[in-house]
């Protein structure tokens, strides 16, 4: 694989970008969203793979543990 290849996230951080500063207005009710909560894909694409599954599985095990803890 060469240097000059673009690696998936910072294409799609790049079209989201270019698709903010195109639609600048239409972006302004998510983006006053976005500060304030947050965003999944944000989340995820910040995390990539593995962090999401590592994610997912602290989740699933603190249920776990909240569930039987409270049982």
């Amino acid at each position: 694989m060469s240097d000059n290849k673009e690696k998936p996230e910072d294409k799609r951080e790049r079209l989201r970008q270019e698709e903010i500063k195109r639609n600048l207005a239409s972006n302004i009710g998510d983006g006053f969203n976005r500060a304030q909560s947050g965003s999944l894909v944000d989340l995820v694409g910040s995390l990539g793979w593995k962090g999401t599954g590592i994610l997912i599985i602290v989740i699933i095990v603190g249920y776990i543990i909240v569930s039987l803890f409270f049982n």
